[in-house]
Order: C-alpha cells, then sequence, then structure tokens
C-alpha cells in the first residue's frame, strides 16, 4: 500500500461518517498521521436522505467530498477501500488494496439496514442508509406512476401508485410526511390522467405508538399531523412476508404494493478479527467508557457500531449522529491526551434533545427541558440540520432548495436519471413483439 511511513504516531480511521469526521478533525495541525479508509470518497449527511429520495433535494446538496474537507490538514491521508478485516497481534488492517500497519485503529464503520433475518423482504424491499439507495427509491417511485398511466389493470395500477413505509421512528414518518406532501401537490400536476386519491401512503410500525424514542406528546403530534396529510398509520403491525407486490402483515388485509420501504431498524456494521466476545446485540461492539473494544489496548469503536453501556444508557448510547459526533471529539482529545502522557477523560453523552419533521410548517421537537411542536418547531428543525450540513455550498444548496420548494409548492428534481432495476433485471418493453 503506498502510504508513507512518517514515523509519528499513526491512527487508522475505518469510516468516513459523522464519528470519523469528528475524530480526525481532532488532529489538525498534530504530530500524527492519520490515514481514513472510506468505500465513498464523500460524507453524507443522512437526516436528510429522505429528501433526495422523495425529489426535494439532489444527492451533492447532502454529500461532501472527503478531500476537501481536509485540504488543510497536514499528516492526513484517504483511501477508497474495503475494509476486510483486522489483526489486533500484528496492529494490521486488511483492506481490498494492501495491508497497513497502525498505533491506534478506529473502528467508524456505522450501521446497515436490519431486516431482522427476513431474506425475502431484504430482497425485495427497498432500504434507505445511503445515496445509491435514496436515488433508487426516487426513481423506482417515478417509475411506478409512469407504468401506472400505461396499465389497464386495475390491481396493477394500484399496486404501483402505493407505498408501504415499515418502521414509525423519525426516518419512517419524515418519509410519509414528505411523499404525502409530494402526493398533495406535485403528482396530481404530473400525472393529471390518475385518480391520486387512490394512491395510499401506509407507514407501519410494531409498536404502539409513532416515534418510540420521543415523548408522548411528539408521538401524539406526528401521528395528528401525518393523519391530516392522509397517510394511513398502521400501530402494533409488523410486516412478516413480501413478495414485491404484496406485503403480509401479522394482522389485517395484505398490503398490495410495488414500493415497499424497510426504516424498521439498523445493525452494526463489523469488520473481521473483532474479539468474539465483544459483539453484543444488534451486531454492535461492546466498548468501555473511553470508547476501548472490549479485551484491546488500542483498537477502539465509536458511532453506531459502539455498544456503550452506562447507567443512564444500560442499553447502550443511542445510534444517533449527536452520540457519533461526541464519541468522535472526545476520542480524539484522549488519543491526544495519551500521547502527552495524560490520562483519558471518560465519553459522558450530552443529549441536545431529538427533532423530526412532517411536511411544511409541522415539526416535533424534544429538548431536555422543553418540548413544542408547529411552524415554530418546523424552522428550528430546518436551522439546526442546516448549520449542521458540511460545506458551504450545501448549505447554499439546501437553503436554496427549500425556499423555492415552500414558495412554489415544487419538488422539480424528478428526474429518472438511473433507472432502478431489482436484482440485474433488464428493461421491459412497453409493447410485446406481436403487438408491433
Amino acid at each position: 500500500m503506498n502510504i508513507p511511513d512518517l514515523e509519528i504516531p499513526r491512527v487508522v480511521i475505518v469510516g468516513g461518517g459523522f464519528a470519523g469526521l469528528n475524530l480526525a478533525k481532532q488532529f489538525k495541525g498534530e504530530d500524527v498521521q492519520v490515514v481514513m479508509f472510506d468505500k465513498n470518497n464523500y460524507h453524507t449527511f443522512q437526516p436528510l436522505l429522505y429528501q433526495v429520495a422523495t425529489a426535494g433535494l439532489e444527492p451533492d446538496s447532502i454529500a461532501y467530498p472527503h478531500r476537501n474537507i481536509f485540504k488543510n490538514h497536514r499528516n492526513f491521508t484517504i483511501r477508497m477501500a474495503e475494509v476486510l478485516g483486522v489483526k489486533p497481534e500484528e496492529n494490521q488492517v486488511v483492506t481490498n488494496i494492501g495491508v497497513l500497519d497502525y498505533d491506534y485503529l478506529v473502528l467508524c464503520t456505522g450501521s446497515v439496514t436490519n431486516f431482522f433475518g427476513q431474506k425475502q423482504i431484504e430482497k425485495e424491499s427497498m432500504p434507505m442508509k445511503s445515496v445509491p439507495e435514496a436515488l433508487n427509491i426516487r426513481s423506482l417511485i417515478l417509475q411506478n406512476f409512469e407504468a401506472a398511466l400505461l396499465t389497464e389493470d386495475l390491481k396493477e395500477r394500484e399496486s404501483l401508485m402505493n407505498i408501504v413505509i415499515v418502521g414509525g421512528g423519525p426516518t419512517g414518518v419524515e418519509l410519509a410526511g414528505a411523499l404525502a406532501e409530494l402526493k398533495k401537490h406535485v403528482l396530481p400536476q404530473d400525472y393529471p390522467d390518475l385518480d391520486l386519491r387512490q394512491m395510499k401512503i401506509n407507514l407501519v410500525e410494531g409498536a404502539d405508538r409513532l416515534l418510540p424514542p420521543m415523548s408522548s406528546e411528539a408521538s401524539a403530534k406526528a401521528k395528528k399531523y401525518l393523519k391530516n396529510l392522509g397517510v394511513n398509520i398502521w400501530l402494533n403491525t409488523m410486516i412478516t412476508d413480501y413478495d414485491g407486490m404484496r406485503a403480509t402483515a401479522n394482522q389485517g388485509k395484505p398490503f398490495l404494493s410495488q414500493t415497499l420501504i424497510w426504516a424498521a431498524g439498523v445493525k452494526g456494521s463489523t469488520v473481521q478479527g473483532i474479539p468474539a466476545d465483544s459483539i453484543v446485540k444488534g451486531n454492535r461492539v461492546e466498548v468501555d467508557r473511553y470508547s476501548r473494544v472490549k479485551g484491546s489496548e488500542n483498537i477502539y469503536c465509536i458511532g453506531d457500531l459502539a455498544f456503550m453501556p452506562t447507567e443512564k444508557f444500560p442499553e447502550g448510547q443511542p445510534q444517533l449522529a449527536q452520540v457519533a459526533i461526541q464519541q468522535g471529539k472526545r476520542l480524539g482529545k484522549n488519543i491526544l491526551r495519551s500521547l502527552n502522557g495524560k490520562e483519558p477523560v471518560k465519553f459522558e453523552y450530552s443529549d441536545p434533545g431529538s427533532m423530526a419533521t412532517i411536511g411544511r410548517n409541522r415539526a416535533v421537537v424534544d429538548l431536555p427541558n422543553w418540548k413544542f411542536q408547529g411552524a415554530f418547531a418546523w424552522f428550528v428543525w430546518m436551522f439546526i440540520h442546516l448549520i449542521a450540513l458540511v460545506g458551504f455550498r450545501n448549505k447554499v444548496l439546501v437553503l436554496f432548495n427549500w425556499m423555492y420548494n415552500y414558495f412554489r409548492f415544487a419538488r422539480e428534481i424528478r428526474l429518472i436519471i438511473r433507472p432502478y432495476r431489482k436484482n440485474g433485471e433488464k428493461e421491459k418493453p412497453l409493447l410485446k413483439q406481436e403487438q408491433l
């Protein structure tokens, strides 16, 4: 691997998400060599992926090149690569482009969609954890509406127009609200030949309320907002099977839909070589209060992958961006403290609150000492997400798009640039050969 040995302590970071990004920033100007591996050459602002999926934003508005972020950081190297495993005994990380020694290794590989062992659902449904997956959802929805114009089969048309979202957490709620506004303001103009009253947006949640991690007030208000937007909400309901056309639930009638979006959970994205006894529930890696992997001296884990139980969070820290950001900053400072002969400081999560938006002028916000909903909450949600975006250009683009969409009731990025195909499926001709 063509990475120079600078003869200073080397920190290898696997993953350029919120955790890895904020960790690497701590070493700016320090005599530490930082090597980052990531499968992509960009950082993704995942909280706004649903807006890419619903034609509200272009993907380059929520993604920013890693090399641009760290262009002024000396002793920093990044390589696009897939990490295949680690060799703790030899202090080496194994990638698809070679093997590299490390002094400190930090795993920030995040999480992937958890289908809870349901292989058929995994095969046929649509996850939304990355930019390509969000673009797949956008393409599939638009392709299905184009196909609905061409079919005379009423059942097929119904399945093409209906959407099922599994998971009533923030992702599912925000996605359902965005799709409901698309149905109300945009699709009737695009498809005047279709009766959009037949389109159904179904939000399915296994718990007895939406937004389970948030307050009961936020949950009730989110449910009210979604119902006013025409979203069908199914609580205490779980999808047990899906064949690409029909979604079977544990109660009630099946859902007829060719678009099932899975937002029902995540699991850790681990790498081989981590001590087996450190892997816990949810495929997460158990760490101590200093983010050190159980049974290791110089391997650390932060972000969604890390399981750090505390008195306040006996089931581990929540898998949220704020946790990843704070863990990254704390670990970076602790590594520098260790290099300077100082004792590290235990990580303590400072909860800034949580929020979710449900369409224009509707949001719910839970702060530690204040809970509020409505238009003011919506403006707070926009402000927080805007300042958290990486890159000045992205902030400007997103602000412009939000203002334009707000005043014009428009989503003008309804482009099928990369047609979605399932499992290598070939494009189907509109007419059979004998009809030509």
